[in-house]
């Protein structure tokens, strides 16, 4: 009876690590749905994120206009490009997706993104999908 006991309060304090103390591979998805207020934000967020825990496993699922800055060519209201702050999360493990029902419902083409975006059939069900197999949400 000890011994259970014992172990179930292990797991539970293990469970509950200290703040800022992170588990391996957290899983996390970022949602975006609107580039313009989103976009810069975001990536700044994904950036500081892996500064603090660099094993985090983070997805970034756009869709409706958050796509728009996984473009070809797209660039914040600074003028700045997305595509070189987007490669360097790549870089880091960070994967882009993009919905492909969005893609159908504005007639874009998936040529016209960066090569490191990936495709997903549906952004919403992309994101419940992470959160049902324990993936953070955040919506920056």
């Amino acid at each position: 009876m000890f011994v259970r006991r014992f172990i179930a309060t292990a797991a539970v304090a293990a469970s509950m690590a200290a703040p800022g103390v992170a588990l391996a591979q957290d899983p996390v998805v970022y949602h975006i749905d609107d580039a313009a207020a989103q976009g810069i934000k975001g990536l700044r967020n994904i950036r500081n994120h892996l500064d603090v825990d660099p094993t985090a496993k983070i997805t970034v699922v756009t869709h409706a206009n958050g796509v728009d800055f996984l473009m070809e060519g797209a660039k914040d209201a600074s003028g700045g490009t997305f595509a070189g702050p987007v490669s360097a999360l790549v870089a880091r493990g960070v994967k882009f997706e993009i919905c492909e029902i969005t893609l159908r419902n504005r007639n874009l083409k998936r040529e016209q993104f960066i090569q490191e975006a990936e495709f997903t059939p549906s952004g919403v069900v992309r994101i419940a999908r992470l959160q049902r197999q324990g993936a953070a949400y955040i919506k920056p």
